[in-house]
């Protein structure tokens, strides 16, 4: 009898950094995930966020935390996906890092996006998840272009962007808060890409790669 396939490869893929693990969202990771929400992402005077999920009622945020993520997970298909890596240093989660695509095999464009607690913040977290993010799109699932966009009083964003290579490619008046607010959009490809001066680790990527639309390594 041929053996049962794995039915959900991506429990085993995992991004390493020199200081962070990435790995896609999984239960026991979100409940982690849960009350970094809880404990704090920003300022309450700031909202870096198209949808204000952080201005949820306390009783029912961690709640419609879990919701979003395992609807995420459960329509995952490879003409439209999410992977919702779950960032974890010294050993505990401390934020996701988002990547996404449509259309893969066609466009071989993702963007990103991502969130860590403020327990955290001003430690090159961000660059570093993102960067890492990056290589595993262009070195491993083949992307030509990767996006990304943040407000434009988003500064702490914009400047991991601008470390990472990322060249400014307009703006868009969107609504925060009831209020407009601008948007700034931004692209980098491999060739811009200033990568870290550490190497990516990955483990586990050929059993996804059809997952994800991509092509799995020779």
């Amino acid at each position: 009898m041929d053996p049962v396939p794995e039915p959900w490869p991506l429990r085993h893929l995992v991004l390493r950094t020199p200081r962070l693990d990435l790995r896609p969202d999984d239960d026991a990771g979100l409940d982690e995930l849960v009350a970094v929400g809880y404990r704090g992402v920003h300022p309450p005077d700031q909202m870096p966020f198209h949808v204000p999920w952080t201005d949820a009622d306390r009783r029912y945020l961690g709640r419609g935390m879990l919701q979003y993520f395992w609807q995420q997970r459960s329509v995952l298909a490879p003409e439209n996906w999410a992977l919702h890596f779950l960032v974890r240093f010294e050993g505990r989660v401390v934020g996701v890092q988002t990547v996404r695509a449509k259309d893969f095999p066609g466009r071989c464009t993702v963007d990103s996006g991502s969130w860590i607690g403020m327990e955290v913040q001003g430690r090159g977290i961000g660059t570093e998840m993102r960067a890492a993010v990056l290589a595993f799109a262009f070195d491993h699932l083949g992307a030509i272009r990767a996006t990304s966009a943040a407000f434009a009083d988003n500064v702490r964003s914009l400047r991991v962007s601008d470390t990472l290579g990322y060249r400014r490619t307009g703006t868009a008046t969107v609504v925060r808060r009831g209020e407009p607010a601008d948007e700034v959009q931004v692209a980098v490809t491999p060739d811009e890409f200033v990568r870290p001066d550490w190497t990516l680790a990955v483990e586990s990527y050929p059993a996804c790669a059809g997952l994800l639309g991509a092509s799995a390594p020779a």
